[in-house]
């Protein structure tokens, strides 16, 4: 039973992470894009709020996600092993925490007023996160190895 609360809240969490990991770069377009101070100021904020939320997300994912894993090791002693599909999304949850960690040193760029990155390649950058997540849901739902 404890093992359906550690889940339901991880997708809470995992819900929070990518409201972040999908309009953070929305954020960083606009900036890329805008002209005006006072609009950029704005937008700094902005992304330094949501990356806030974004971290929290983050983190409460990992954490209830591990708790998760762990609960399951102890009910199923050789889950790891079994449970083939689960490498994989591992894999792709650690390309999720790298994106992150690439958008964190982007707000903070932009926040500096250093960011070289185009709005195009923003836009480009945005979709990763819809992609892993496809990827990831497939995989925890499916399970198809």
């Amino acid at each position: 039973m404890l093992i359906l609360w550690f889940k339901a809240f991880h997708v809470f969490a995992v819900v929070t992470w990518f409201a972040g990991l999908f309009y953070l770069p929305r954020l960083l377009v606009y900036h890329a894009e805008a002209e005006e101070p006072v609009v950029r100021e704005r937008l700094k904020t902005m992304e330094r709020r949501l990356l806030v939320m974004t971290h929290i997300g983050g983190g409460l994912t990992v954490l209830l996600g591990v708790a998760t894993l762990a609960a399951w090791m102890r009910a199923v002693p050789d889950y790891l092993q079994t449970a083939g599909w689960l490498h994989v999304k591992l894999a792709l949850v650690l390309a999720v925490i790298a994106y992150h960690a690439v958008l964190a040193r982007l707000v903070r760029a932009f926040a500096r007023d250093a960011c070289r990155w185009t709005s195009r390649a923003l836009r480009v950058f945005n979709e990763l996160p819809a992609l892993l997540l496809i990827a990831i849901v497939i995989l925890a739902v499916v399970k198809p190895f």
